[in-house]
């Protein structure tokens, strides 16, 4: 892994291949959330993850934060590496809405949405928007509220968490690891709860631009989903019922459900990444 920064904005490549992905993470995650995917590529490809700003070491950049904000540096990055048109974009969660918005501005080779990227759902009639978010985030907003005496407790914390019991491995350690910031005794996620909620109401309220966005590019369009929610429930984050309209509106869409992953172990279930890597690799 190399690091980088790019007017402030941390990046780390894997691989030294000429063809390129430029892969973005989700909303309180940071480039670890990548770093499976990116040990694994098959041979002439690298992968350039980026930690948005108010995430991981970019947490410092000010806002305004919003997704319009998160796609404009996401393509600064790809300027900056040199990403051509033959160049993959690729995002997971938020991520995946950043792609979206990005790729309607650029073309790619292929853009591909990872459990993300299709509008939610509207948010019922007189209901606060950040109360709708923390209905879908509380255990992960309340992880930034909090603080942990040691890594290892930070550790432990994520280790009980329903995604990733019975799931652990050493990228997942990795990611935990690398998001911890603060002194011993008051150890605390990098992620600053501004970002968060900004981005998060952005998420809810502006479905019209998500929408907008989708049927703006014109690169191939793939969409992979997992079957399993942000807390391992039976119902993903983007069902079929919510997916559907989209790949009905869309005939270009690629759309696959990668089987016994949940919305966190797509990116790191040795299995589940395998089929990740080839979608964003595999010709046609």
């Amino acid at each position: 892994m190399r690091i980088d920064e790019v007017d402030g904005l941390r990046i780390a490549t894997f691989g030294t291949g000429p063809r390129t992905i430029i892969a973005v993470h989700g909303i309180t995650a940071s480039l670890m959330a990548w770093a499976a995917v990116g040990r694994r590529l098959p041979d002439g490809w690298s992968l350039v993850a980026v930690d948005l700003r108010g995430r991981g070491h970019s947490a410092s950049l000010p806002g305004p934060y919003g997704l319009p904000r998160h796609a404009e540096d996401v393509l600064r990055v790809a300027d900056h590496v040199g990403a051509g048109p033959d160049a993959v974009l690729t995002g997971h969660s938020m991520g995946a809405y950043v792609a979206a918005l990005a790729a309607a501005r650029r073309e790619f080779a292929r853009v591909v949405l990872v459990d993300g990227g299709i509008p939610l759902p509207p948010i019922p009639e007189g209901m606060d928007p950040d109360a709708a978010l923390e209905a879908v985030l509380g255990p992960a907003l309340a992880r930034l509220r909090q603080t942990f005496p040691s890594a290892q407790a930070y550790v432990e914390f994520f280790q009980a968490h329903p995604a990733f019991a019975g799931r652990w491995n050493a990228d997942v350690e990795a990611y935990v690891r690398y998001d911890l910031t603060g002194p011993e005794g008051a150890l605390r996620s990098r992620a600053a709860g501004e970002a968060v909620l900004e981005d998060g109401r952005w998420l809810h309220l502006e479905r019209e631009a998500i929408g907008a966005a989708l049927r703006a590019i014109t690169s191939p369009l793939y969409l992979l989903r997992a079957p399993r929610g942000l807390l391992d429930q039976p119902t993903g984050m983007l069902p079929d019922e919510l997916a559907r309209p989209w790949t009905d509106l869309l005939p270009g869409l690629r759309d696959e459900v990668v089987p016994d992953c949940n919305h966190y172990t797509i990116l790191f279930d040795e299995r589940c990444v395998a089929t990740v890597v080839d979608r964003l690799t595999s010709p046609g």
